[in-house]
């Protein structure tokens, strides 16, 4: 299912920003083409590529190294039932591990769930390789098939939750629709249980996103087909008796549509998200047992952001855009809240250079207030980079 985004936007720009590139791929051993965002973990930062000298993608650790950085890849995939093309983060799990998503390979191509486990013993060089487990191979059947960019989540008990852009019960414009599942651990070995299977009608269809939990055990997330107008859905799924009842927030119209990017919870337990049909930022807050929808921002017609949006400790929300800026290869935003409205800054506009273009992924914040993504194309090389801005 291709997404395309074009056009520019101008919007305000913010020019105390500073802009740094930590790390250019090559395309060899060290990756490529990077679409997922990072991972702090340890005052260094985890990341994946799609694609790498094996031409599969791999897994990175992105550290200090006196007064620069440098990359380890801690995994390349070789395509075949171990998976292929990680898209989405790789994310530390509650055992301390990290665990990801391949959107292939595996059985007949259909992706995979992995985790990966340092060495038992102290690393004596400088290439430091983990070990995988391959946790689940789809099937492409009613288990589900190709998870995208969504990361995955957990619960307090270890197991796993995402969501496949394929596979399960039902038809959506010639592809079956996707379903939610849940990997829980047994031992040594997992079992994949799926929550929901996607009809592609009211209820939505094709995640590209994952889902969040809320306080309550509740899990939420979007849909990019379905819904009243075919243009997606916000849904919640609830623990009901033996199984999990979908509702959905919102049917999301040519406005505001076709979402990729997941959803966020602010500090209030209001839901934001973005469209990318339209390129839109958008609210859901609860009212009364239901969800009420606000238009946030708009991009000016440009489809919009692939990440999630990330909020600082004052509100404010960060994200990026594929494309749009001041030479269309995608910007860096901030959106500040002021009054009963946002105030929508730029605070970088990639060349598409050695500094980086197309940012697909969401923006991480250190405690220092540091952002730091990846760019999917761009670089000396043109396999993307690693960046940061600093306020």
């Amino acid at each position: 299912m291709a997404l395309l985004v074009w056009a520019i936007i101008p919007l305000t720009l913010a020019h105390a920003q500073t802009f740094h590139v930590l790390h250019t791929f090559s395309g060899n051993g060290d990756g490529g083409t990077p679409s997922a965002g990072l991972t702090i973990g340890g005052g260094s930062f985890y990341g994946t590529t799609m694609s790498g000298a094996s031409g599969n993608g791999t897994v990175f650790k992105l550290s200090h190294a006196g007064s620069g950085w440098v990359v380890n890849t801690l995994y390349t995939f070789q395509g075949g039932d171990d998976g292929s093309a990680p898209i989405a983060r790789a994310l530390f799990g509650p055992d301390g591990t990290l665990y990801g998503t391949t959107s292939a390979g595996g059985f007949q191509g259909n992706g995979t769930v992995f985790r990966l486990q340092p060495p038992v013993t102290a690393c004596k060089s400088v290439s430091c390789p983990w070990s995988e487990t391959v946790l689940y191979r789809f099937q492409g059947g009613s288990d589900g098939s190709s998870p995208q960019y969504g990361d995955l989540t957990f619960d307090s008990a270890g197991s796993v939750y995402g969501t496949t852009n394929g596979g399960g019960l039902d038809t959506c414009d010639g592809s079956t629709c996707g379903v939610v599942f849940k990997l829980t651990r047994s031992g040594s070995s997992w079992t994949e249980s799926v929550l929901y299977s996607f009809t592609g009608v009211n209820d939505g269809g094709n995640p590209f996103s994952g889902v969040i939990f809320d306080g309550s055990g509740n899990l939420y997330g979007s849909a990019y087909e379905g819904g009243d107008l075919g243009l997606g859905t916000a849904y919640e799924l609830s623990p009901a008796g033996s199984g999990w009842a979908q509702k959905t927030l919102t049917d999301f119209n040519g406005g505001s549509g076709s979402p990729v990017a997941g959803l966020t919870f602010d500090s209030h337990g209001n839901l934001f998200g973005t469209g990318f049909v339209g390129g839109t930022v958008y609210e859901l807050q609860p009212s009364g047992g239901n969800w009420t929808f606000s238009q946030l921002e708009s991009f000016n017609g440009i489809n919009g952001p692939f990440g999630s949006l990330t909020f600082d400790a004052a509100g404010n929300i960060y994200g990026t855009n594929p494309s749009g800026g001041a030479s269309g290869n995608g910007f860096v935003f901030k959106m500040t809240p002021s009054g009963s409205g946002w105030n929508l800054t730029d605070l970088y506009d990639f060349t598409g250079g050695n500094d980086g273009g197309f940012p697909i992924s969401n923006v991480v914040l250190d405690t220092s207030g540091n952002l730091y993504g990846t760019a999917y194309f761009g670089g000396a090389d043109g396999e993307g980079v690693v960046w940061q801005i600093t306020p």
